[in-house]
């Protein structure tokens, strides 16, 4: 027997509580949801950016948008993905499912859990509200690189309120490190010891220690670039070292990847078992593996800077940790594979949208080996080719990750399934969508377009690849209005979920669905790092 628990009565379907309750909520599970609600917002915000990008890049000598609107919606497109969506939305899927998959009643610091949430909406809206100033939004890339974040380049307002919303991202980030943290270390169930956690629970754990460490980096970049504007300091303009931001920068965001690729592993990990009907092949190998990937993380920074003049011992050591890192990446991908192999497979929604994670992360992967070799790098830097890389990551690997978890907890979420079929659907269109779109910049970057430029024209070997991936955008458009419609037919007529709808291996299905505010009526005994199964064993 692996719990304490026994099976609970059906909660009926998750009600719309009242403004006041959602406003001043410290449930972990309400918050959750209001994470996974406001970043999608932003998500949608962030494609429209996408969508305007791809149209005005889509043809020849286009004028769409002028050069100035172009590099701002450039900009705040990197910024909303990457601090409005990836990283929030994974906070979101570690507020609801953490403390129920470790068997504790909410987070360790409920009140800075809320906190930590409403920093986002304020720090978005001060970030966005430099589109409506005269002078514009920041228009420098999502790296903020000097000098050209430097008051004689950026002089209009827009810049320090883009760099003040990311201090109040930053801030939420660290609090809410500390108390994930905390929350893992010192809330888990009895019998729950490290090596009986979900491997959820350790990508956070991982991810969270990665915030707590690297955000403090970029705070102080930024910091003092918000000085050099504002009080005439020289840390970073007028004579000063062109590379020190960067340095800085590149130590929280090449981190920064990690920290929003490992919850998916953490998620695809969770998945991939429930549907193949077997544990997860190397369950130690892959918590190391985590373990390492974070490690490692703080070790390839440099690999940004390769054509910046580095001195060549140095390039050839971030070479060599940069291959180095694929190590344990590959372990999880053949972890992966290996519990795939010989299970009786069930292509769920969530599974389908789990295999192609690995897949899409894979090429994602091999990109950046290639990109490891100075020599590739020395071509291919700053061009299409590094655009088609990152997003292979971060949108085959982490978005891809975010609608595997979506279909596979939205039971658990709403007490309903989504709709199978629209999913299915959701899932071919996205995937076609995603490669139409981002394989075509591999070619374009072999051919030397260069990334950020709003104009381009007199080259015709240009025009069909453009062409192509501006199609392919408008897939994935479409893809995601299908799951926006799925998810408000299925939160009120959605077919009624069991409260293990999966016949899942974790705790948060020994609840109901949705869960009660108190999450277990008895504190769970673990014994087994699939506990779920182990009970049903029990009760045969």
């Amino acid at each position: 027997m692996a719990t304490a628990e026994i099976a609970l009565p059906q909660r009926r379907p998750m009600r719309l509580a009242g403004v006041a309750e959602w406003l001043t909520t410290t449930d972990h599970k309400k918050i959750g949801v209001l994470y996974i609600y406001t970043t999608f917002v932003f998500f949608l915000i962030g494609g429209i950016f996408a969508l305007l990008m791809r149209t005005q890049l889509a043809l020849p000598f286009n004028n769409v948008l002028s050069h100035q609107l172009y590099n701002e919606i450039l900009t705040m497109h990197g910024t909303t993905m990457i601090f409005l969506w990836i990283i929030p939305v994974f906070s979101g899927f570690g507020n609801y499912f953490v403390p129920l998959m470790i068997g504790a009643r909410d987070m360790a610091f409920p009140r800075i859990n809320a906190f930590s949430f409403w920093l986002i909406p304020l720090a978005g809206a001060t970030m966005y509200s430099g589109l409506f100033l005269k002078t514009g939004s920041a228009a420098c890339g999502w790296t903020c690189y000097t000098p050209l974040s430097e008051k004689p380049f950026a002089p209009g307002l827009g810049q320090d309120l883009w760099i003040l919303g990311l201090h109040l991202l930053g801030l939420s980030s660290i609090m809410g490190a500390i108390n994930f943290l905390v929350t893992i270390h010192n809330l888990r169930a009895p019998g729950m010891t490290w090596f009986r956690l979900p491997l959820f629970v350790w990508s956070v754990e991982v991810t969270q220690a990665l915030v707590l460490l690297a955000s403090p980096f970029l705070a102080g970049a930024l910091a003092m670039v918000l000085m050099d504007r504002q009080l005439g300091t020289d840390f970073l303009g007028r004579g000063a070292d062109p590379l020190l931001y960067q340095f800085i920068f590149w130590f929280y965001s090449h981190p920064a990847v990690y920290i929003m690729i490992l919850p998916a592993f953490g998620i695809v990990s969770e998945i991939i078992p429930v549907f193949s009907r077997k544990p997860i092949f190397g369950y130690r190998a892959m918590a190391f593996s985590m373990a390492a990937i974070g490690v490692l993380g703080f070790m390839v920074f440099a690999h940004h800077m390769f054509t910046t003049g580095l001195p060549l011992a140095l390039q050839e050591f971030f070479m060599t940790t940069t291959m180095l890192i694929a190590v344990p990446s590959g372990v999880k991908v053949l972890n992966w594979l290996a519990t795939l192999w010989g299970g009786s497979i069930k292509y769920t929604t969530a599974m389908l949208f789990a295999v192609a994670f690995v897949l899409m992360f894979l090429v994602g992967g091999v990109d950046g080996v290639f990109m490891a070799s100075l020599a590739v790098d020395y071509q291919l830097h700053a061009t299409y080719w590094v655009v088609s890389h990152i997003h292979y990551v971060l949108f085959g690997g982490s978005v891809f990750g975010v609608f595997a978890g979506l279909f596979y907890w939205f039971p658990k979420l709403t007490g309903r399934y989504l709709d199978e079929t629209l999913g299915k659907l959701q899932f071919w269109l996205q995937l076609v969508g995603f490669n139409v779109t981002f394989m075509p910049m591999h070619f374009l970057g072999l051919l030397g377009m260069p990334r950020r430029i709003s104009v381009w024209g007199n080259r015709p070997d240009w025009e069909l690849w453009n062409l192509v991936a501006t199609i392919g955008a408008f897939i994935i458009a479409t893809a995601v209005l299908l799951f926006i419609v799925n998810f408000l037919i299925s939160i009120r007529g959605g077919r009624r979920a069991p409260a293990d709808a999966w016949q899942g291996n974790t705790l948060e299905w020994a609840t109901t669905s949705p869960p009660p505010p108190y999450n277990f009526e008895t504190v769970p005994q673990v014994r087994s790092a699939r506990p779920m199964r182990e009970l049903r064993k029990a009760q045969v």
